[in-house]
Order: structure tokens, then C-alpha cells, then sequence
């Protein structure tokens, strides 16, 4: 229990999550065994198809979604970000409509991120929160507070439904103990703090739903709702969801998904970097026809991701929910005007291919970028808070279109580099507890760096090649590896806590070259790095 820990751990707080787990953590293991089962289909040939037993609902044209709550009528631009102090009071002076409070892959799952997060979300909510940076006897740190006369609607993403959460345990009533659910301990603290709070303020407990992989699962999230409204006795339908369309399995069911979410959902979001890592990961043994070529290469205008973001922005409108866009993983150097312009202006081209595809909103990870973003969904919005009335009939996806991953370029050696030294780099500053990191002028993050892992496990081992015929074998890996660790060592150690490369690198190495291949880089990681013991 570190400091002000007891405020959200609270006893009161604690029997909720027990109930939460009491009622809901066999049905989670069930939903996770039904993923394993689903890859293992899709890995044995059985391509993902719109489902027949579903058929009713994508045809009936007069259901519709709860839509938008209290504060959340107009989303043109949200930030995204870790929920540490410093990172709280920047999204909130940011000027963005939306800030998604992120604890998955914008944050490592330290146990002071975990708790920390929720006691900076707690204070930010009753206007509490304030920060100084470290300082020195020369120059004392610098204080951080929030200005902003409109700060953004808050939007809390909890973890994933594969992560636990090891420093709380659970014992269900047949005596058997096991660690917590890490999306219920994210979610339940949460709701149970802020709820009542948030109403008050005229707004509302709203989340971010990640990794979703099937309408059974948002079925899961949604009776959770359900029970938590009625165990804080606030109206049924006041929690509002938007779910990230960020695996493939779930893009052929984006219409069930809202559908069984109805009545607390507000929109889907087009997770773009994790959709790019479930492609991968579910297709990584199915020959050469499913390999994507350097991850600079796998845009949003490719095949399967232009069918992929078509679809959802028509599903959406279809049914009354906001379709909000990815984020573009460029960021401004404040160091380098150069660069600065460039970001700007990928940026803008990105987000006006959004706002005239339809989109009502979309994502930015820096406040610089906001203006950019807004300018382009002013000019199609104009006054208007969204374009859910444009309802993209012209719009006809197929399955195959989803799986159409033909992009015609070739896997580079840099591009094989890059990935191995993004990698490495991410997963070191992800160990000392850093999970949303700039790096080359991009912004990292958990996907991102999960995409930059699983290719280079692909290429492995469906023996490709690179642009000018050298074999990506482990041998070529592990001196790319090696290149890395010499070229990164030299400024490690410059904030003084000491640097994790020799772990990165053997973390790099079991889920990049090892035969098997893990779902996700951070759980093994995070057993062994990340917890902390009594």
C-alpha cells in the first residue's frame, strides 16, 4: 500500500470488485477460451465469415444505440494518454472535446500506474489535482495545474479482458484464489469512485472498450454495466461505452457488437494499430498470400484497412453511434520546426480522409496537434456536432474485402530494422514503467509495438526475404538485436534510473523468435517484471 492508496482501496470499493468478480470472472474465462479456440480456426484455414446466426440483427434497419451522453455530443477531437499526473493535467488544458483516460496500452501496468492512474482520475474529477515535477536545489520543479475553463470529457479505456491484474487476488467461493481481472479492478475502481461524481458535474462514467474479439464479450461488458447501475442506484443506461473495433474477429461483427451494447453504447472506434496486430497474429502461419510488408508500408488506404474503416463508419451511422478514427502515430518535435511540419502535415492529410469518409470525431496523442485535426473536421462539420446522418450507402464491404491484404511492396532491410530497434526501445521504457513513448518521431505505444514484434515472428518463420534477398532467419535477428543494444546504450541511463535493455532484448527475443508465439508481448513480461510482492 503506497501513499494515499487507501483512498481508492477502500473497503467499500473492495466488496464491489468482489461482487464484480463473484459474478462475472467465469464468464471472462469462457469468453478467453472462446478466443483460442477462434485463432486457432482462422490458423487452421478457416477463414472469419459474417456470422449466420446473427444474420436478423444486421438485417433489421430499425434498431438503434443509446448514442451520445451528457458530454459527449461532440467529439471531434479526443487525446489520448497514461493517467499519470503530469500526462492528466496536459489532456485536460489540451482543448479537446474527448480525453480517453487510457490504462491499457498508453500505460505500464506498474502497480503505482494501476493505482496511481485512478487516484490522478479521482482528484482531476473533483478539481484536485495538481503536480510538480522533481526539481533541484538550482532549479526547483516545475508545478502543473488545471487552467482549462472547458476541460475535455473524460473517457476511461480499462484493460483488456486477457490481463490480470497480480496484486490483487480473488477468491471465489469454492476457496480457489487467483489473481484479479485486470479490466475489472481498472473498471470497478473507477466507477465506483467517479460515477456519482461525474453525473454531478453533468457528465458521465464513460469507457473505452479494448480487444474486443466478439458480441459475446460486449454482451459481457454490457451485463456488467447493468449491475453496477443497480448497485450504486444510478438509472440503468447512464454508462456509456465505446468500443474499439481493434481485431479482425470483431470486425465481422460490428452490428452485433452494437447491438447487444444498445442500450449503454455510444459509438465504435477504429483501433487502427491493433487491427493491423490481429490481421498478423491471426494469419502468421497462412503462407506468404497473408505478409505484410515493412509496417511504414500498411497505411490506411491499403486494401483491407480502406474496407475495414468503410464498413464501420457505415455500421455506425447506420444505427445512431458516432464512428470515431484512429490516431496517426506522427507527433510534432517542439526541438525541430522540420519535423514539427511534417507531422503537421501527415497529420491533417490523415484527418481529412477521415472527416470525408465520414468519421465524427478522431484521435491525436499530442495537445500540439489538435489545431491540425480540428481544421479538417471543421471544414466538414462546420457547426454541426456530428455527421451520423450521413449514412454511407454507397458503401458495399465483403468478407473477402476484409481479408484482401494484397498491398504489393517489399519488406526492406531497414524496415526489418526498425522494427527490432522500435521494439527493443519500447519494451525497455515500458519496464521502468513508461507506456506511451516517442520514438523516432512516433508515437509507441503496446500496439505499435506489437505489430513491430509479430512481423518480424512472421518473417522468421515463413522464411521471407528482404528487397535485396537476404533470409530473415534468427540469426540475422539476433545480430540486428545486437546492432541495436550498441547503438541505444550509450544514452541509456539519462534520467538515472538505470536502463532495461538486456531485459527488452531477451523479452524481444521470446516473443519474436521462439517457435512459439505469444498472444501478447506484455503478459509474460509483466508476471515476471512489473509485480511487485509482499
Amino acid at each position: 500500500m503506497h501513499d494515499r492508496f487507501d483512498q481508492i482501496l477502500t473497503p467499500e470499493a473492495l466488496a464491489f470488485l468482489t461482487e464484480l468478480h463473484h459474478r462475472f470472472a467465469s464468464r471472462r474465462h469462457d469468453r478467453l477460451a472462446d478466443r483460442q479456440r477462434a485463432r486457432f480456426e482462422i490458423g487452421n484455414g478457416h477463414d472469419p465469415r459474417f456470422r449466420d446466426d446473427t444474420a436478423h440483427i444486421r438485417a433489421d434497419r430499425d434498431w438503434r444505440v443509446a448514442g451520445a451522453g451528457p458530454g459527449l455530443e461532440d467529439r471531434r477531437v479526443e487525446i489520448t494518454g497514461p493517467t499519470d499526473p503530469k500526462m492528466t493535467i496536459n489532456a485536460l488544458n489540451s482543448g479537446a472535446r474527448v480525453w480517453l483516460a487510457d490504462q491499457e496500452d498508453a500505460t505500464s501496468p506498474t502497480w503505482q500506474n494501476v493505482i496511481g492512474g485512478q487516484l490522478s482520475l479521482r482528484d482531476a474529477i473533483r478539481g484536485e489535482l495538481s503536480y510538480t515535477s522533481p526539481g533541484t536545489e538550482s532549479a526547483p520543479g516545475k508545478e502543473y495545474r488545471v487552467t482549462a475553463q472547458r476541460t475535455p470529457t473524460i473517457v476511461m479505456r480499462p484493460r483488456g479482458w486477457h490481463l490480470t491484474e497480480k496484486h490483487v487476488d480473488f477468491t471465489d467461493r469454492t476457496g480457489r484464489t487467483m489473481s484479479a481481472s485486470g479490466s475489472l479492478v481498472d473498471f470497478g475502481l473507477y466507477f465506483f469512485h467517479n460515477a456519482q461524481a461525474l453525473i454531478d458535474s453533468g457528465r458521465g462514467p464513460y469507457f473505452y472498450l479494448a480487444k474486443i474479439e466478439s458480441s459475446e464479450e460486449a454482451r459481457l461488458w454490457d451485463d456488467i454495466f447493468s449491475f453496477s447501475e443497480e448497485y450504486i442506484g444510478i438509472p440503468h443506461g447512464t454508462i456509456r461505452a465505446t468500443v474499439l473495433i481493434e481485431t479482425l474477429p470483431a470486425a465481422f461483427e460490428m452490428d452485433e457488437i452494437l447491438y447487444v451494447l444498445r442500450d449503454h453504447c455510444a459509438g465504435l472506434n477504429a483501433g487502427r494499430w491493433d487491427y493491423i496486430f490481429s490481421i498478423i497474429k491471426n494469419y502468421r502461419g497462412r503462407g506468404a498470400r497473408f505478409v505484410l510488408p515493412d509496417r511504414s508500408e500498411v497505411t490506411m488506404t491499403v486494401p483491407f484497412m480502406r474496407a475495414y474503416t468503410e464498413l464501420l463508419v457505415q455500421t455506425c451511422h447506420k444505427r445512431g453511434a458516432y464512428a470515431i478514427g484512429g490516431m496517426s502515430a506522427f507527433i510534432p518535435n517542439r526541438r525541430d520546426p522540420e519535423v514539427t511540419a511534417q507531422a503537421l502535415e501527415k497529420v491533417s492529410a490523415d484527418k481529412k480522409r477521415e472527416a470525408g469518409d465520414g468519421f465524427d470525431g478522431t484521435w491525436v496523442a499530442h495537445p500540439d496537434l489538435i489545431p491540425a485535426a480540428q481544421a479538417e473536421f471543421d471544414a466538414i462539420l462546420g457547426d454541426r456536432p456530428n455527421q451520423v446522418d450521413r449514412q454511407r450507402d454507397d458503401v458495399h464491404v465483403t468478407a473477402d474485402d476484409l481479408l484482401n491484404l494484397h498491398i504489393g511492396r517489399p519488406i526492406t532491410a531497414k524496415g526489418v530494422r526498425d522494427n527490432v530497434s522500435v521494439a527493443i526501445r519500447y519494451i525497455e521504457a515500458w519496464l521502468r514503467g513508461l507506456g506511451a513513448v516517442a520514438i523516432d518521431n512516433l508515437m509507441e505505444d503496446a500496439a505499435t509495438a506489437e505489430i513491430s514484434r509479430s512481423q518480424v515472428w512472421q518473417w522468421v518463420h515463413q522464411d521471407r526475404t528482404t528487397e535485396d534477398g537476404t533470409r530473415i532467419t534468427v540469426d540475422y535477428i539476433e545480430g540486428l538485436i545486437d546492432e541495436v543494444l550498441a547503438e541505444v546504450r550509450p544514452s541509456a541511463d539519462s534520467d538515472g534510473q538505470g536502463d532495461r535493455f538486456d531485459d527488452a532484448a531477451e523479452i524481444f527475443r521470446e516473443v519474436s523468435l521462439r517457435e512459439e508465439f505469444p498472444a501478447f508481448l506484455t503478459s509474460g513480461a509483466y508476471a515476471r517484471h512489473l509485480t511487485e510482492h509482499s
